[in-house]
């Protein structure tokens, strides 16, 4: 199975998980999603992960997101750890874990990387669209914990630069100034961004963000 790229189509799978079976493209409909993985439940790290994906739930909501957490083990062990995700976290696991014993959407995603454990998957990240296209991958090692506030940040600009032909500069945060894309004549700048424009270089314009009042 070769490696998933941006633009590919995000496979589809059906999938026990801890809110019922669920058809992956049928379950993300017209909403984007966020699909990410994890080593094994009852470990610490993963555990202070859903915990903070629980509690980002208005925040998903907002920005029509659906997130499916993953892990090799079973449907009876990811109850058991949601109670222990529940208790420490001091939360409520709303989202489903799906169960995937048979590694099926761990290959079908390449998230088991053998050089790294050829059993347990790494900490995969997939942001999709509603066009079911990839837009985002990240991959962690097992040791080190997801920052989902740049998760957040990325689906901002993501969500931003999907309708507007803008493009976000580094560290760029909701309400920062934007870069004009290349393919926009600076001439033309005026009639699609009204708020004004900065000409640092001739390929450097900068907008105020388009879609805030």
């Amino acid at each position: 199975m070769s490696a998933l790229r941006l633009g590919d189509e995000a496979p589809n799978f059906t999938a026990q998980t801890t809110e019922g079976e669920i058809n992956f493209h049928d379950w993300l409909g017209d909403s984007w999603g966020v699909l990410f993985s994890h080593p094994a439940d009852y470990t610490p790290v993963c555990t202070t992960e859903l915990g903070t994906v629980a509690k980002y739930t208005d925040a998903f909501n907002a920005r029509n997101v659906k997130v499916a957490a993953l892990s090799v083990d079973g449907l009876e062990s990811h109850h058991g750890w949601i109670k222990d995700i529940n208790e420490t976290q001091e939360t409520t696991v709303n989202f489903p874990i799906i169960a995937d014993e048979d590694r099926k959407v761990s290959e079908l995603y390449d998230m088991i990387h053998p050089n790294a454990d050829s059993q347990l998957t790494v900490r995969s990240v997939f942001v999709i669209g509603p066009d079911k296209k990839i837009k985002l991958t990240i991959t962690y090692p097992a040791s080190t914990g997801r920052n989902f506030d740049e998760l957040i940040r990325v689906i901002d600009s993501l969500q931003l630069t999907a309708y507007h032909k803008v493009a976000t500069p580094a560290n760029w945060n909701q309400g920062d100034d934007c870069v004009v894309v290349p393919s926009v004549a600076t001439e033309e700048i005026p009639n699609l961004f009204p708020k004004g424009h900065k000409v640092i270089k001739p390929y450097l314009r900068t907008t105020p963000q388009p879609n805030l009042n």
